[in-house]
């Protein structure tokens, strides 16, 4: 069965710093007031799986996903999410699944697989293998 571990998120949007959501077995919702962030989650779950629409997104250009800076602190270069997925197989056994994905305001980007560099076609191959799209997050 495939379980969503954990979101990691530098510098997406309103998050600045690193930070980390874990989604154990009994999280069933994310709550909280207007303007804490949580289309920001979903986001960055839709944006990390491949999601190329900047509309999608919420923005009008894909560098907006970059935190552009608040009062007191300055813009910065990079925005990083990071998707933890567990997959228990049939034998028993689990596989684990770290989907990265980076953009910097140069336009330069990068996918990457359990650490090692890859291609957005290859994200979406995998992620076709265990059943997750890019409408994961409405």
């Amino acid at each position: 069965m495939l379980r969503l571990e954990k979101l990691e998120l530098i510098g997406f949007k309103s998050f600045l710093s690193r930070t980390e959501f874990r989604f154990n077995e009994e999280i069933t919702a994310v709550v909280g007031p207007n303007g804490c962030g949580k289309s920001n989650i979903a986001d960055a779950l839709n944006w990390v799986i491949g999601e190329q629409s900047v509309k999608s997104l919420r923005g009008d250009r894909m560098e907006d996903v970059i935190f552009n800076g608040s009062e007191g602190r300055r813009p910065i270069g990079m925005a990083e999410v990071s998707l933890h997925l567990k997959n228990g197989t049939d034998d028993g056994t689990e596989e684990h699944l770290v989907i990265t994905r980076r953009l910097f305001r140069s336009g330069e980007s990068e996918y990457l697989i359990n650490g090692e560099r890859t291609r957005l076609m290859d994200i979406q191959e995998t992620l076709a293998r265990i059943n997750v799209g890019s409408g994961l997050c409405a």
